[in-house]
């Protein structure tokens, strides 16, 4: 079956034959590992995966995660089978022995920021100096705060790193508990306008990112035409996503709670491109894994080529 013919069925616009649904038979569940923002959300807020899946007697069900890391947990234990991460969890992941493999990868150097206080003393990467940063270890904002340390010419130990899943993060940068708070959208914009927050560094202006479409390795070698249909799906999610900005703010505050001024800052500077895993995503990726074993970060030398899944059925 055609790219094109996957991605009209994917959005609900065909049928699936009985013959395919025969082939591909025997899973009758779907689980998705998503975060609140990104083009998971959009997808399962528009049922795409669920009108794609259901006429093949497939389930879809969906599982919320506050970050990468506790999902790459639930997906090397085998309670997640695919699922949309910033860069740096499946590195720790890979580098503990985690059944993944990275399926699709996508821009992420937009909505991922340093916030401070508006009214703070912190003017420059170099003020960072001796404070207090809040982040999720292991999270995309992990290798933000390590590049840009990087860029300053700071030392790793230069500041004070506070470890910190979003939800406990937030109160405590409002708060003066932590000087500085790397974080993505809609927590970012959150930060912004509800918070008090300034942003001080944009990740676009410091590294070249992305974030991943990361698959159980299982799932992966054993439903390779189900995983590559879930990635069409995605795909299709990401090209509604990227010409329906005002579309995907509403979805996301009617799915999140959160205010629509803020999802439309965080839906109007959002990168929705998915694409495979090509040479360069993968030389950025072992960059960043390469990094963190250097300072330490993980316990061992890793590649991430090893990992990347790739479909022997196209």
């Amino acid at each position: 079956m055609r790219r094109r013919e996957l991605l009209k069925l994917s959005i609900g616009l065909a049928a699936f034959s009985p013959s395919r649904s025969s082939a591909i038979g025997g899973v009758r569940e779907i689980r998705i590992g998503y975060q609140k923002n990104g083009v998971l959300l959009i997808a399962r807020q528009r049922a795409m995966l669920e009108n794609h899946f259901r006429p093949q007697g497939t389930d879809v069900n969906w599982l919320e995660f506050s970050s990468g890391p506790p999902m790459m947990e639930a997906m090397n234990a085998g309670s997640v089978d695919y699922g949309a991460v910033g860069d740096s969890p499946p590195i720790f992941a890979q580098a503990a022995g985690a059944a993944i493999v990275y399926a699709a990868g996508q821009p992420a150097t937009n909505g991922l920021g340093v916030l401070v206080a508006r009214n703070s003393a912190i003017h420059s990467i170099g003020d960072l100096k001796g404070k207090r940063i809040g982040f999720a270890k292991g999270s995309s904002a992990h290798n933000l705060v390590v590049q840009t340390l990087l860029a300053a010419g700071l030392a790793h130990g230069d500041v004070t790193q506070v470890y910190l899943a979003p939800p406990d993060a937030g109160p405590a940068f409002a708060n003066g508990g932590i000087d500085a708070w790397a974080i993505w959208d809609p927590y970012l914009a959150i930060g912004e306008v509800k918070q008090g927050g300034r942003i001080l560094v944009n990740a676009r202006e410091i590294t070249k990112a992305n974030s991943f479409y990361i698959a159980n390795r299982d799932f992966a070698k054993g439903h390779s035409a189900i995983l590559q249909q879930i990635i069409d799906a995605t795909t299709a999610a990401a090209v509604w996503a990227g010409t329906h900005r005002s579309d995907v703010a509403k979805s996301l505050s009617d799915v999140t709670g959160i205010a629509l001024d803020i999802e439309t800052i965080a839906a109007d500077r959002s990168e929705f491109r998915i694409g495979s895993m090509s040479d360069d995503i993968v030389a950025i990726q072992q960059g960043v894994a390469d990094r963190f074993f250097r300072l330490g970060l993980i316990p061992k030398q890793i590649a991430v080529k090893d990992v990347v899944w790739r479909n022997r059925e196209t």
